[in-house]
């Protein structure tokens, strides 16, 4: 009778640390979106593995810039370009674009199947890989970050947070480094040919553009003007 008692009672401290567990995860979760809705992220997961990988192997010219750019201080060019490039239903969408994921299935390709939102859950707070936990993660963040934040916030944090070659983060970092002027400042080509580059930014070179990133910055172009140019950023807002 003692033992069944003992046995009880450690279950029972075993389901209330796991509930503790669960509730402290949901309050770190919600309370880390709810506040990043207006705090600026000092760092991202992806930006702090990716400093750790250089340190670690002391990669040679590695050299980390970012600095933050308001929404009202990054062009209108540079926000199309991405929308554009990365996710042309974001406007419409709640965090998963199913059109693009059916397209993904049916060709077998997973190019063009990840959300700006899931991008942003992913950089903030999640690892690189392909895992069921990781992808589940994702989707939570990205549930999570459509219930709180509006779309130009969360366009703004990925313009922010998005790599856009070696140590480079973020379009501010990125339009001083290739472009030597403020995000404010870039024009359409100039911003499509970031964008060009995001698929891949540390074998696509914005510095040293291959064939293929032009003619991807020649293609985003095009989908610039079908979206109907800076005035699609207004469903947006």
């Amino acid at each position: 009778m003692a033992k069944r008692l003992t046995r009880r009672k450690s279950r029972g401290r075993i389901r209330r640390a796991l509930a503790f567990v669960v509730l402290g995860w949901l309050v770190w979760s919600v309370g880390s979106v709810v506040l990043l809705r207006w705090l600026n992220p000092p760092i991202t997961a992806f930006i702090a593995a990716d400093r750790v990988h250089a340190l670690v192997v002391s990669e040679r010219g590695y050299r980390f810039q970012q600095h933050w750019a308001d929404w009202s201080q990054i062009s209108s060019s540079a926000k199309l370009a991405i929308v554009a490039s990365e996710d042309q239903r974001f406007a419409d969408h709640f965090g998963f674009d199913f059109v693009q994921i059916e397209r993904a299935l049916d060709d077998g390709s997973k190019r063009g199947a990840s959300t700006i939102s899931q991008q942003v859950a992913k950089n903030l707070f999640l690892w690189s890989g392909h895992s069921w936990v990781r992808k589940g993660l994702e989707a939570y963040f990205t549930l999570l970050i459509e219930t709180f934040w509006p779309k130009t916030r969360i366009l703004e944090v990925y313009l922010n947070v998005a790599e856009f070659g070696q140590g480079v983060f973020g379009v501010g970092a990125a339009s001083e480094r290739y472009f030597r002027q403020p995000p404010s400042r870039l024009n359409r080509s100039q911003s499509a040919l970031l964008a060009a580059v995001l698929p891949n930014p540390t074998q696509y070179r914005v510095a040293a553009p291959s064939k293929y990133v032009r003619k991807r910055q020649a293609w985003i172009l095009q989908q610039m003007n079908a979206l109907g140019g800076e005035h699609h950023l207004t469903e947006l807002e």
